[in-house]
């Protein structure tokens, strides 16, 4: 049997990047493989492709192609990462197609949720932001906060934009309370700080 591992290669700014997840994809093969009773007669062993671009970020184009690649060369069992959600999203679309699980720590985006189709064989290791969002509700109800809610995060458009997808939870959520008006306020480096604290006291009240 062969896992397919998807992940950056290099770039450990990337909690699952493969020099962090390397050792322990390694160490449970290794484990699988010295008790015999797990999987009578076959042997666990696992094939690469990076989901890094040439700059070392996580690339919607060199994920899909990698897992494209280890498909047609190795015909994984299953598929390992990939973990940001740009890299993610087209890679699950693909191992749903081919019926094959996805496994990752990472996709943490509200998107994954939906198992009806295109994500219905991923699995997330990790936390989701749909739990983040109703952590968010559950402290709602718990403060009596049901006029308003402002979402203020950094966003920077560019790699995985964690923030995003974090509020993007929240925002998805909290309009599960009844009346409850939620708004958001994004800012950037170099921003415009005076405008944002304006904009909060205008929405935040």
């Amino acid at each position: 049997l062969t896992l397919a591992v998807v992940l950056p290669e290099r770039n450990l700014t990337y909690p699952w990047a493969w020099p962090r997840v390397g050792p322990a994809v390694r160490l449970a093969a290794a484990a699988v493989n010295a008790r015999p009773d797990l999987l009578p007669g076959f042997t666990l062993g696992w094939v690469f492709g990076s989901s890094e671009d040439r700059h070392g970020v996580c690339s919607e184009m060199a994920a899909p192609l990698a897992a494209v690649d280890l498909r047609l060369a190795h015909h994984p069992a299953a598929f390992l990462g990939p973990g940001c959600v740009y890299t993610a999203a087209p890679v699950a679309r693909f191992t749903s197609h081919w019926r094959l699980p996805l496994v990752t720590a990472g996709a943490e985006a509200h998107g994954f949720d939906d198992k009806r189709e295109q994500f219905g064989l991923t699995t997330r290791a990790g936390p989701s932001h749909r739990k983040l969002g109703e952590l968010g509700v559950q402290l709602h109800r718990r403060f009596n906060w049901t006029r308003r809610a402002l979402l203020v995060y950094w966003d920077e458009k560019v790699d995985d934009r964690p923030y995003f997808f974090a509020a993007e939870g929240l925002y998805v959520q909290l309009p599960t309370l009844r009346n409850l008006t939620v708004m958001d306020v994004v800012f950037r480096d170099g921003g415009n700080f005076s405008f944002i604290i304006q904009e909060i006291k205008q929405k935040g009240r």
